[in-house]
């Protein structure tokens, strides 16, 4: 008899499934918001940048070369780092433009 009330006992202790879901569901969404997603946003943002490259704009390399674009390639850039001193780059490894127009303000 004490066997029976004892496995009621536990079995009624066990707390639902979905309980036990619920932590693994919330340290997910942290992760999606917190990490994942700005990190997406930022390669997208990346991917826009390097395809909208054109000859004469001036860019940094992920390696820190400072130079202007001469040709665009569908993979590379040729970069003029000096009168005279020309380069080839993969796309991918350019950062950042520097000669890029910004936005107006919306209020202008």
């Amino acid at each position: 008899m004490l066997d029976i009330l004892a496995a009621a006992g536990s079995a009624a202790a066990q707390p639902p499934i979905w309980l036990q879901v619920l932590p693994w569901v919330a340290i997910f969404a942290v992760f999606w918001f917190l990490m994942i997603r700005p990190q997406l946003r930022q390669q997208k943002a990346h991917r826009e940048k390097v395809e909208r490259l054109k000859r004469g704009d001036e860019v940094v390399t992920a390696g820190g070369l400072v130079g202007k674009i001469t040709k665009v390639e569908e993979q590379f850039v040729e970069l003029e780092l000096a009168k005279g001193v020309k380069v080839r780059a993969v796309k991918q490894t350019i950062g950042e433009v520097l000669n890029a127009k910004p936005a107006k303000p919306a209020n202008d």
